[in-house]
C-alpha cells in the first residue's frame, strides 16, 4: 500500500504522514527533506540558487548531508529549497529516488508537493492536507520562535504566501490536488484529530479497493 500525502508548507502533512507510517508500519519519506538537502548543499559550497546548473550539481552532494542536521529545517534553507525545487532538472534528478522508495515491497508513505500527481500517481490512498495561510503562518511562527529565533508573524505569513505562489505556479510538477485525493483541512483540527481523520480516509480507501 502506498499512501501519498501532499500539501503546502506548514499544513501538517509531515506530522500526518509520519503518524500514518507508524499506524500502518510502513517506511516514510519526507521528500521535502531531499530538496532541503539540495538547498543546504548549495548554500554550503556558495552556489547560486538562481542558477539551475549549480542547483543540479548540489544534488550530487546530498549524500553528505546528515538528515538530522538542524540547518535542514532553518528558514534560510527552506526558502532556498522552495526556489531550487522549481527547476525541472533538479526535480528530474530526484525523481527516480522517490519513485524507487514508493515502489518498494510492502508499500510506503511519502509526503511532499507532487506525490499523488507525479511521484506515485498509482497510490492507493491520497490525501491533500491544507490549512489557511494565516493558520499555517501561526504554526510556522511558533516553530521558529520555539528554536529561540526571532521572527515576526507578518514576515512569516508573507513567506508562506510567496512559497504557495511559487509552488503552485512553477512549470515542473506544480502543487495541485490530485483529482482522486481526499481533502483534509487541518485549520481547526488538533494534531490528534487531524491524524485520526487521515486514518479514517485511508481506511475508507482500503475498504473501497477491497483491501480491508
Amino acid at each position: 500500500m502506498v499512501i501519498a500525502v501532499d500539501g503546502p508548507a506548514a499544513s501538517g502533512k509531515g506530522t500526518i504522514a509520519k503518524a500514518l507510517a507508524r499506524h500502518y508500519d510502513l517506511p516514510h519519506m519526507d521528500t521535502g527533506l531531499l530538496y532541503r538537502a539540495v538547498a543546504l548543499s548549495l548554500w554550503r559550497f556558495g552556489g547560486n540558487a538562481g542558477n539551475p546548473f549549480e542547483a543540479v550539481r548540489a544534488v550530487e552532494e546530498i549524500g553528505n548531508i546528515d538528515p538530522e542536521d538542524e540547518e535542514l529545517r532553518s528558514e534560510t534553507v527552506g526558502e532556498l529549497a522552495s526556489r531550487v525545487s522549481a527547476y525541472p532538472a533538479v526535480r528530474k534528478a530526484l525523481l527516480e529516488r522517490q519513485r524507487a522508495f514508493a515502489a518498494q515491497d510492502g508499500g510506503a508513505v511519502l509526503d511532499g508537493r507532487d506525490i499523488g500527481t507525479v511521484i506515485a500517481p498509482q497510490a492507493g490512498a491520497k490525501i491533500f492536507v491544507t490549512a489557511s495561510p494565516e493558520i499555517r503562518a501561526e504554526r510556522r511562527h511558533k516553530e521558529i520562535t520555539a528554536r529561540g529565533v526571532n521572527a515576526h508573524y507578518d514576515e512569516v505569513l508573507a513567506d508562506i504566501r510567496a512559497r504557495d505562489k511559487r509552488d503552485a505556479s512553477r512549470d515542473a510538477a506544480p502543487l495541485v490536488r490530485a483529482e482522486d485525493a481526499d481533502l483534509l483541512d487541518t485549520s481547526n483540527l488538533s494534531i490528534d484529530a487531524a491524524v485520526q481523520r487521515a486514518i479514517e480516509l485511508v481506511e475508507a480507501r482500503l475498504q473501497a479497493s477491497g483491501l480491508k
